[in-house]
């Protein structure tokens, strides 16, 4: 059987991990001095503590490529004759590197082709989800690659953050540069293009913010073949997900942003990822 492998950067909630036994690749945190394994040892909770308490803002690093060769030997050990990689977009991170080294120098004797999703969060999540339940049916390994490629490719990001300093403070502002400025009361949407975070609008409050994330996806119609709800815990969450039952008939998965996604955009941040079809 075909096994998938994917990276922390996915903010895939534990239980579809478990369900579509998908391999998590940990990113590395760093609050000042102090090192963490994204969630092996820091959790979610801690996460957003330290960032909306402390005082120093966090750095991400790719996994090194041993953890990947790590990941490898337990999936082979497990019975896995193929494994297949989807990783954070190449154009944010380092981690896409650690893969194809690991993949390189992997001599167990079973192929791992490893994919540059383009994505980063829960669109990564999904594009996950697809591959490995295509893999679950026993399809080869060539089907499995090709399947992913093609979700990453229909992976799609519309998010409005509280505010654009994560982003740039980070260094991934991206193509939302231009939304820095102007009124203090303008909340930006943005997007994913070319593998890199984009700006796709703005507008004069967090009302309308949301409303917009509704209205693009009433926009897509028929054409969202799955959806996620991606958010850092704003209060306004139930109202959105109650507003969103209205455009969207089946039932999202609600993926808390983690520490990779989360160090960049910060808290109260919501949206929806999805693949069209």
């Amino acid at each position: 059987m075909i096994r998938i492998v994917t990276d922390s950067s996915c903010d895939l909630p534990d239980d579809a991990v478990a369900r579509h036994r998908i391999e998590v690749v940990p990113l590395t945190i760093r609050f000042g001095e102090e090192e963490f394994v994204d969630r092996e040892q820091l959790s979610g909770d801690e996460f957003w503590r330290r960032l909306t308490t402390g005082t120093s803002l966090p750095e991400t690093a790719a996994p090194p490529v041993g953890r990947f060769q790590q990941a490898f030997n337990r999936l082979v050990s497990g019975g896995a004759d193929g494994i297949v990689v989807i990783c954070i977009s190449s154009k944010i991170s380092a981690t896409l590197q650690s893969a194809n080294l690991a993949a390189e120098q992997f001599s167990a004797g079973v192929p791992v082709r490893v994919v540059d999703s383009g994505l980063v969060s829960a669109a990564l999540g999904l594009a996950a989800i697809a591959a490995a339940e295509l893999a679950a049916s026993g399809a080869p390994i060539d089907e499995v690659e090709a399947a992913a490629r093609s979700a990453c490719e229909r992976g799609r990001i519309y998010v409005t953050p509280d505010t654009l300093e994560y982003l740039r403070r980070g260094g991934r502002i991206g193509g939302a540069q231009a939304l820095i400025g102007g009124l203090l009361d303008v909340k930006p949407l943005i997007a994913f293009e070319d593998g890199r975070v984009a700006a796709a609008g703005r507008v004069r409050s967090r009302k309308k913010a949301l409303a917009a994330i509704l209205d693009h996806v009433a926009e897509q119609g028929g054409a969202v073949d799955r959806l996620a709800v991606v958010h850092s815990d704003p209060e306004d969450l139930p109202q959105f997900l109650t507003s969103l039952r209205e455009v969207y008939p089946d039932e999202p998965m609600v993926a808390r942003i983690g520490s990779v996604v989360g160090t960049h955009i910060g808290p109260n941040s919501l949206g929806v990822t999805y693949l069209v079809r």
